[in-house]
């Protein structure tokens, strides 16, 4: 069978079974080192300050990774960057668990950030390789299913490992998953064409500086003493990326994927994007704050309340996923995005004395509207490109996703550091005008018919 047909079964199940084990982890490994970042303290004498690298060198390498290793797979083939990702996000796992001393964790984190990259750079090309083109939402969507359960469970699951055993468990567990995923992948995943060209090592060394000062500098912003370094430090991303982009104009297929923002679906389903994930990342670091703070709930009723967002969005993940092979892209993830705007709005409305109830529900719209947002745009931006430049879809997929987090986290950063007392709700509009932007770049996509159709790369169903 081609490639660009899908792989038949039960191989397609196998692939798709060994591109989950891969994102589980390096989605898992974002995040989970959170919770255990007192205990690494504690154990290696470092001062709580400097054990956040512990997390941000791998969130860091992983941005400045993504598109490099994204062309990389356009030229070499997809399966082979996905091995070599995971094969290097199992050495670094190893020795993120033999670690002694902080410098070492970081440098084991910084391998595992590249190997990460490596897994998420190329996982929805070959999703679309795996998948036949009337099924490629649904292929999505249980991408989605899987992100979305998987940051939900996480903290859980993190909290679970430490009760259980030291902080290098957290690490240690990733290991045997990754031998499996490796030897299953040998046969399992379908072989890309590769594409023959050289690599641009100039553009890739450029890439990672202008990604790594944006977000090092977005970051800075929301510190008072830094504020200052941080806006001198965005201005020189900003022109270091206008010369990136101007390198990569006339490329027949560049490594900043210009040429992908000639296609008006590829290029408002990444504005789509961007504006969600950001709102998504504003939310969930308010919301704890506010919960507690404004709306006087416990830690643990803060918890619970939290719960339904998640819940939905891995509930809606599959679903959406199947409604994007029948309906535009432009629809779903408006209505999705509006969702979501309406259920912010109604939690910044809360007064102190809202029921739970009226809080766990307006958390679930928050979750029904980004889990049918999600699915159908990812579905349109890889539909928007041609197979051979599924790899630099996949890379601004998942860069845009980052920088959109990245960027929430610094905004709500910024907006404590101003006013601590309002700042949560404050947050929480934020948020939910981000979503409505959002919903608005979807929804212009009806302005064309073939612009729509294109968009939600809609195909007829299987008979």
């Amino acid at each position: 069978m081609q490639p660009h047909q899908g792989l038949p079964q039960p191989q397609r199940t196998w692939a798709i079974l060994t591109v989950f084990c891969g994102l589980i982890m390096a989605v898992l490994d974002g995040s989970i080192a959170n919770i255990a970042l007192p205990s690494i303290s504690r154990q290696l004498g470092a001062e709580p300050a400097s054990t956040i690298w512990v997390v941000n060198a791998y969130q860091l390498t992983v941005t400045v990774c993504l598109l490099p290793l994204s062309s990389l797979g356009d030229i070499l083939g997809y399966k082979r960057v996905y091995r070599a990702g995971l094969a290097t996000f199992l050495v670094g796992s190893l020795l993120c668990a033999l670690s002694v001393n902080l410098p070492m964790l970081v440098a084991a984190r910084v391998l595992q950030g590249i190997g990460g990259a490596g897994i998420m750079s190329v996982n929805t090309a070959l999703v679309r390789f795996i998948y036949p083109p009337t099924r490629l939402g649904r292929g999505i969507g249980l991408n989605a299913l899987v992100v979305g359960v998987t940051i939900a469970v996480g903290p859980s699951l993190g909290a679970l490992i430490l009760a259980l055993a030291s902080w290098q468990w957290l690490f240690a567990v990733n290991v045997p998953v990754a031998i499996f995923a490796l030897a299953l992948s040998r046969s399992a995943l379908p072989e890309t064409p590769p594409q023959p060209r050289d690599f641009d090592y100039p553009s890739a060394a450029l890439s990672a500086v202008v990604f790594g000062l944006f977000i090092l500098s977005v970051d800075g912003m929301g510190h008072a003493g830094m504020r200052a370094a941080g806006v001198a430090g965005l201005a020189g991303a900003v022109v270091l990326g206008w010369l990136l982009v101007r390198r990569q104009h006339g490329r027949t297929a560049p490594l900043v994927p210009v040429d992908l923002f000639a296609s008006r679906a590829f290029t408002l389903a990444v504005g789509t994007s961007f504006c969600s994930f950001m709102t998504q990342m504003l939310a969930f670091i308010a919301l704890p704050f506010y919960l507690e703070y404004q709306l006087g709930r416990s830690l643990q009723e803060t918890g619970l309340l939290i719960t339904p967002w998640p819940l939905m969005v891995a509930v809606m993940a599959a679903v959406s996923g199947r409604l994007s092979d029948r309906y535009p892209a432009s629809i779903l993830a408006g209505i999705g995005l509006a969702l979501l705007a309406s259920g912010l709005l109604g939690l910044a409305l809360l007064g102190r004395d809202a029921a739970s109830l009226d809080i766990a529900w307006r958390m679930a719209m928050c979750g029904l509207g980004f889990g049918l947002f999600q699915s159908p745009n990812n579905r349109a931006m890889i539909g928007a490109t041609p197979p051979e430049r599924s790899g630099g879809a996949s890379g601004a997929q998942a860069t845009t996703r980052l920088l959109g987090q990245t960027t929430g986290t610094a905004v709500v950063a910024l907006l404590f550091s101003l006013d601590q007392t309002g700042a949560a709700r404050i947050a929480l509009y934020v948020a939910m005008t981000m979503a409505t932007l959002g919903a608005v770049i979807s929804l212009s996509r009806l302005r064309d018919g073939s612009s729509a159709r294109q968009a939600a790369g809609a195909v007829e169903p299987d008979a």
